[in-house]
């Protein structure tokens, strides 16, 4: 599995919220590259950066520190918020992402998800947001009744072979993984996905790498790393 540290993006500033929500943010680095730099200078192989205003709006807003990430670190780097039109996902591409996740826009209107997996294929990825198991849209501002598991097998017949699942309850809490729903998850998927929400400790990475899912790819990790719970090369240890 590859570790992913977490770089969300809000008004220029990298900072982490409480389950999504938007009124309980903490800033951690005024400007989302020193973390960048940080945690690829730390051994990181891979970067999961979120546009949190694109994802509330409904287009990306900070596509130019996406851009100066991707110019200043020589890692993978997967982008998503607010990517719901085919310019929004090239324009994405352009700026350096090495894959691309989508959201609302894959549930929301299948004619775009379809054309954006013609014209990307590999480098989609879509992200399963969940409350209690049920899917959540718009930036994690809407919930749904829909179970995630149905979703993901929509999904699948569509073409949909990679996957982000967030467990949004335990987003920014540093409560642990949710075991229950990665092994869901990882039955239904056909194909790969990554794990986030609530990763405190290095144990937590030890216990998703022992489930020995053959289809968890990676974690997304944020605030464990950010408070300095653990450091990237001691994560990278866990995980492997």
């Amino acid at each position: 599995m590859i570790l992913l540290p977490a770089i969300d993006i809000r008004a220029g500033k990298a900072v982490r919220l409480d389950r999504g929500d938007f009124s309980a943010e903490t800033v951690y680095d005024a400007d989302p590259l020193e973390a960048a730099s940080r945690w690829v200078s730390d051994g990181a192989r891979a970067l999961h950066v979120v546009d949190l205003d694109g994802a509330r709006t409904g287009a990306p807003a900070n596509l130019e520190h996406l851009a100066r990430i991707t110019r200043e670190v020589d890692v993978p780097v997967q982008f998503g918020g607010g990517l719901r039109s085919v310019e929004a996902v090239r324009d994405a591409v352009a700026a350096g992402a090495t894959r691309v996740v989508l959201g609302t826009a894959a549930y929301a209107d299948v004619d775009l998800l379809d054309e954006v997996l013609v014209e990307h294929g590999d480098r989609v990825i879509v992200s399963i947001d969940a409350r209690d198991g049920r899917l959540a849209t718009q930036g994690w501002t809407a919930q749904t009744e829909i179970p995630a598991e149905s979703v993901i097998e929509r999904l699948g017949h569509r073409g949909v072979r990679r996957y982000v699942y967030s467990s949004i309850e335990r987003d920014g809490m540093l409560e642990g993984p949710d075991l229950e729903a990665v092994g869901r998850i990882a039955e239904a998927v056909r194909g790969s996905f990554i794990y986030s929400g609530g990763i405190s400790s290095l144990e937590d990475l030890r216990t998703l790498a022992a489930l020995r899912q053959v289809n968890l790819s990676g974690v997304i990790v944020g605030k464990a790393l950010y408070e300095q719970r653990f450091g990237v090369a001691e994560a990278l240890e866990a995980l492997a």
